[in-house]
């Protein structure tokens, strides 16, 4: 069995597994007890905590696990999604917006496997509401619309990862030309509109009321939805080597690769604020960051080279995690700041995306063994 040397780190193959096991079950069975981390928009608590809630972090989590099965075989995880589509679907699907919309990529993920018509309406229904009646931005941009404010005329980082990527699936499922296309032209707006010419960093979002990007944060866990979207968009909708809208993707993202090689921190780890090393470094965008290197590295999108700074950032990952299976130093959901401080004021605790997206990483990273 080979093992990998992460800068200095010896890290056995089972070494990775167990943790990744660990990781599920915190995952699973996360909870808001106290309401502390309760969104509060004028009287509507939402819980952005707790796993059995149909919303963005869970979405993220379902995924993470599916991708976990996929990879390694392991039904755990696949038991673990199946279970929780079949709570959900009995309670009932929440509002439509941008951040509920992150669970149907799983689902897609599901019907693309099974074939089980339970799916279908969901996935049309879901996807029509994105092309037709979710709100628009100025230039027909997906406007980040949540459960809180309306966010009027404003794209975000987020809007790729939660929305885009399960309209671009769908379409492909179900062969739905129309949200393909949607799909690719949402990525061209957003790089038009939150990608940082000068650096290659992506700013959290924009407004087209002021027509400015607010505090022209560089936020890492926004940065990092980029990282793991635009691999992933390429293998969903299967695009040759030689596609255009194929090598615009790769260049954009080699191109925020290359700053993220020269912010990283000495431990591994990002800060949230990627060009602020007085910001905390922070666990969930850095998981992010590696799983989206080192996809796009075993892919062929970009040189090996730059697997060394993935695997910089799964060695500091491993010191992150506690013995209950905890990833430490995970921001909660961030909401669009006008000042760098909000960005560096924001809280920490146990989210799902934190145990989730290292469980990507790690998932992704027991392909480098094979």
């Amino acid at each position: 069995m080979k093992d990998i040397i992460l800068e200095e780190l010896f890290v056995p193959k089972k070494l990775v597994e167990e943790k990744i096991d660990l990781l599920t079950t915190n995952l699973t069975t996360i909870k808001d007890n106290t309401g502390e981390f309760l969104l509060d928009f004028d009287g509507l608590k939402v819980d952005d905590k707790s796993w059995t809630v149909w919303n963005w972090p869970q979405g993220v989590g379902l995924y993470g696990l599916y991708k976990n099965y996929k990879i390694t075989g392991n039904n755990k995880s696949l038991e673990i999604v199946n279970h929780w589509f079949e709570e959900r679907m009995i309670e009932g699907a929440p509002p439509k917006n941008v951040n509920t919309m992150a669970p149907l990529l799983t689902m897609a993920c599901l019907y693309e496997d099974t074939k089980d018509s339970r799916y279908v309406p969901y996935l049309e229904q879901w996807a029509e509401w994105v092309m037709r009646e979710m709100p628009r931005t100025n230039e027909n941009g997906l406007q980040h619309a949540t459960y809180g404010p309306e966010n009027k005329n404003q794209l975000w980082d987020d809007t790729l990862m939660m929305t885009v990527l399960p309209l671009a699936k769908i379409g492909k499922l179900l062969n739905r030309e129309n949200y393909i296309e949607e799909a690719k032209l949402q990525f061209l707006i957003h790089i038009k509109y939150l990608m940082d010419k000068k650096t290659g960093l992506w700013y959290h979002g924009w407004t087209f009321e002021g027509n400015h990007n607010y505090a022209k944060a560089f936020w890492a866990r926004g940065n990092c939805w980029l990282t793991i979207a635009i691999p992933e968009i390429i293998e969903i909708l299967e695009l040759p080597e030689n596609d255009f809208f194929s090598i615009y993707l790769i260049q954009t993202l080699e191109a925020q690769i290359k700053a993220l090689a020269e912010l990283q921190a000495q431990s591994g780890l990002w800060h949230t604020l990627l060009d602020d090393s007085t910001s905390y470094v922070e666990s969930s965008a850095t998981a992010g960051f590696a799983y989206g290197i080192l996809k796009a590295v075993h892919k062929g999108y970009i040189d090996k080279k730059y697997a060394a700074i993935a695997n910089r950032a799964v060695a500091g990952l491993l010191k992150q995690i506690d013995e209950k299976g905890e990833v430490q130093n995970v921001s909660v959901g961030t909401g669009m700041g006008d000042t760098l401080e909000f960005y560096k004021n924001i809280g920490q605790t146990a989210m799902p995306y934190g145990q989730s997206l290292t469980v990507l990483c790690f998932t992704e990273l027991l392909i480098s063994y094979f």
